[in-house]
This record gives C-alpha cells, structure tokens and sequence, in this order.
C-alpha cells in the first residue's frame, strides 16, 4: 500500500513537473509576441528555453541562496531573472534576447506566472 502512494506520488510529480514546463513555454511564446528584442523561434525552442531557464534559477539559486523570480526578492529577483532569460540565448538555440527585452520579458513572464499557476501540479500529493 505505502509502495503504491509513492509510486502514485512519483508519478503526480512527474506529470507536475512536463505540465510546469509546457506552461512556462507557453508563456515563453506569449511573451515573445508581447515583448520586443524576445523571441523564441517556435514552441519546441520554448520547451528547451523553460528547461534552460529552470536550470539556471536553479544553479544561482544553490550559489547564492536567492529566488531568482521576478518578484521573488524585489529588484534583486527580477535583475537576476532579467540576466537568466538574457544567458538562455547563449544555452537555446532560436532564442534572441537584448538587453531591454530581456528586462520587459522578465516583467512580463514575471506578470503571466503570477495569472497562470505554474506549480499546481507539482505541489498536489
């Protein structure tokens, strides 16, 4: 019984975690069409790009201890989010950030994550 809640809980989380970065590629792509100086080349580059990202919140996250969102600690949180989305054209191929859209992107990303809930399903048990 307990093998079979921990499989379930695997799996939940699992499907939590495709379903988060489908959504923060849909976002990506939305952003793209809003922001100038950001594009994506298409949804699978957004996939890749959400992957990257995450990935980099991540590492900066263990560095430094900080929360990389953009409204995680202020202006600190959004500058570093700024930077992550600037870096991940260097990671992604078919990502093209400047400076300036990588500040609007980050605003914008910041404003479509808190309307879409991107970590519904990563936090069900």
């Amino acid at each position: 019984m307990q093998e079979n809640k921990e499989k379930e809980k695997k799996d939940v989380s699992l499907i939590g975690l495709i379903v988060k970065f489908l959504v923060n590629a849909v976002i990506l792509v939305i952003a793209s069409f809003l922001v100038p100086g950001f594009r994506v080349a298409g949804f699978g580059t957004a996939i890749l790009a959400a992957i990257a990202i995450s990935l980099l919140d991540y590492i900066i996250g263990l560095v430094f201890k900080l929360d990389a969102s953009p409204f995680g600690r202020g202006i600190v949180g959004f500058l570093i989010s700024a930077a992550i989305i600037y870096l991940t054209q260097f990671i992604v191929a078919g990502v093209a950030v400047t400076a300036w859209g990588a500040i609007l992107a980050a605003l914008v990303i910041g404003i479509l994550d808190m309307i879409v809930p991107t970590d519904v399903f990563s936090q069900m048990s």
